[in-house]
C-alpha cells in the first residue's frame, strides 16, 4: 500500500465544504450529527436495495402486514448509548413502524432478559417514514462493546408494500405473525430469511471511544458483502479486518457497504444503484469515519455476459471502469476521506471466465497498482491467488464457485491490508 497525500485531501475537503453543506439530510434527523454535545459514530451498516428476489424467495417484494421482524447484527464500535437507522429509500409509499425494540442477543431469535429497550422516534413509540426517506431513532441507554450482537425488532402492523432491504446478509433474520417486539424467547419466530429489512445502520456514542473518528467503510460488491462466507459466523473480509484491528490493540469501527452484484457504472434491477450514485448516500452519510476501501468492478466486467443474474448489463470498457473509480475517489476526497484502492480477485474457472474479461481484469488491476490515483493500494488479487496458477483463486481460499472467497480467503484478504495505512 502507498501512503496518502494528506495535504491534497485536506485542501479538497476545505474547497468543497460549502457544497457538501447543501446536501440533503435524513428525515427526522434528531441530532443526526450530534445529540446534547455527543459525537455519534457508525457501529454497523448495510446498504439499502429495492425489493427483488434474484436468488430465491425473500420477504421484500410482498412486504409485511401484522408481522414482527427480528434482525441480528454485530457492532464493531463501543458506546454507552445506541440508536438505529431505518430506511424507506426504495418504498412505494409511506412505511409505518408501529413499534420497535433493541436488545442484546441471547442466541438465535432470543434476546437477553433485562436488555430490551423500547425505541422511540421524536419521543413517540411509532413513526411513519415517507417513501424515499431514512430516519434515526432516539437514543437509548444500552451500553455495547465492539463485537457484541444486537437484536433489532420491528413490529409492522400495517401493510408495508415492497420493502427496502439488503438482499444478501450472510445472517439469519426472523419473522413472527402478530406483535412480539418485547418477547425474550424466540419461540414465536418460526420463519427465517437471509436478508435485512428496513434496517440500515446502528450508531453509538459515549464511553471511552466517544471522540474516535477513525472508522473504516468497506465499499464494493459481493466480495465485500461476504458471499461465500459462513452464515451467522461474521467471517466477511470486513469482519475479519475489524477483528484483526482489535487483536492488535487498534480497535476501529468497520462498516460494510457492499452489495452483491453491484456495479460501478451500471444500475441493475436486483443489485442496487450503480456505485457512483449510491456512494454519496451510503458512504458519505456515515459518521465517525476516515477511510474507505474500494473493491468493485468485476461485475462491470462480467455483467455483460449471459451468466449475469437478471440479464446482461451494458458492456463496460476498462477506461469506463477507471473513470468510475476516479469519480468515487473524487467524492471521497471531497469529503475528507482517505481512499484505499483494491485489485480485483481472480475469476478463472468461474462463470465470468472469458479471455476478454480476464484481459480487462488484468488491465484494471495494473492501473490500480500503478496509477497513483488512490491514497493507498491493497493487492487482494495476489493475496488470494494460487501461486501455481495466478489467474485462479487458491483452492483453500475458494468458496467453490471460483469467484468468491470462502472464510479462509476472506481472512487472507483482511490480512493483506497494511493496518498502518488505513
Amino acid at each position: 500500500m502507498r501512503t496518502s497525500n494528506t495535504l491534497r485531501r485536506a485542501a479538497l475537503a476545505l474547497l468543497t465544504t460549502g457544497t457538501l453543506a447543501l446536501a440533503p439530510t435524513a428525515l427526522a434527523d434528531t441530532g443526526h450529527h450530534a445529540s446534547h454535545g455527543q459525537a455519534w459514530r457508525g457501529a454497523w451498516a448495510a446498504s439499502p436495495q429495492s425489493a427483488t428476489a434474484p436468488f430465491g424467495p425473500n420477504w421484500s417484494q410482498q412486504g409485511f402486514e401484522d408481522h414482527t421482524v427480528r434482525q441480528v447484527v454485530r457492532v464493531t464500535a463501543s458506546g454507552t448509548r445506541t440508536r438505529i437507522e431505518l430506511t424507506n429509500r426504495y418504498g412505494t409509499g409511506p412505511l409505518r413502524i408501529t413499534g420497535a425494540t433493541v436488545a442484546r442477543t441471547a442466541g438465535g431469535s432470543a434476546v437477553e432478559p433485562g436488555s430490551v429497550r423500547t425505541l422511540r422516534f421524536g419521543h413517540r413509540p411509532s413513526v411513519t417514514i415517507p417513501a424515499g426517506e431514512t430516519l434515526l431513532s432516539d437514543a437509548v441507554n444500552l451500553p455495547v462493546e465492539a463485537f457484541e450482537q444486537l437484536t433489532v425488532t420491528l413490529y409492522l402492523a400495517d401493510p408495508t408494500g415492497p420493502a427496502t432491504f439488503h438482499s444478501f446478509s450472510s445472517a439469519t433474520s426472523y419473522r413472527a405473525a402478530g406483535d412480539h417486539r418485547a418477547d425474550l424467547s424466540g419461540a414465536a419466530f418460526q420463519e427465517t430469511s437471509n436478508s435485512w429489512y428496513f434496517l440500515s445502520g446502528v450508531e453509538v456514542t459515549g464511553g471511552r471511544d466517544t471522540a474516535r473518528r477513525d472508522g473504516i467503510v468497506t465499499f464494493g460488491d459481493s466480495i465485500t458483502d461476504g458471499v461465500g462466507s459462513t452464515t451467522d459466523a461474521d467471517n466477511r473480509y470486513p469482519d475479519e479486518l475489524a477483528e484483526r484491528l482489535a487483536a492488535t490493540g487498534r480497535t476501529r469501527a468497520v462498516l460494510n457497504h457492499g452489495i452483491a452484484g453491484n456495479e460501478v457504472v451500471n444500475d441493475t434491477t436486483w443489485a442496487g444503484e450503480k456505485a457512483v450514485a449510491r456512494f454519496r448516500k451510503d458512504v458519505l452519510t456515515e459518521k465517525g469515519v476516515s477511510t474507505v476501501i474500494l473493491l468493485e468492478g468485476i461485475n462491470d466486467i462480467g455483467g455483460s455476459g449471459p451468466a449475469f443474474p437478471g440479464g446482461p448489463t451494458p458492456e463496460v470498457s476498462v477506461n469506463q471502469l477507471i473513470e468510475g473509480h476516479r469519480t468515487l475517489i473524487r467524492q471521497a476526497h471531497a469529503h475528507g476521506l482517505k481512499v484505499v484502492g483494491a485489485t480485483l480477485t481472480p475469476i478463472k474457472g468461474s462463470f465470468y471466465d472469458t479471455p476478454v474479461n480476464e484481459a480487462k481484469r488484468e488491465a484494471f488491476n495494473t492501473w490500480v497498482r500503478t496509477s497513483g490515483a488512490y491514497d493507498a493500494v491493497v493487492d487482494f488479487d495476489r493475496a488470494v491467488a494460487d501461486p501455481a496458477d495466478p489467474d485462479r483463486i487458491l483452492p483453500a481460499y475458494d468458496s467453490g464457485d471460483h469467484l468468491h472467497p470462502g472464510d479462509a480467503g476472506y481472512a487472507a484478504m483482511a490480512g493483506a491490508l497494511d493496518l498502518d495505512e488505513l
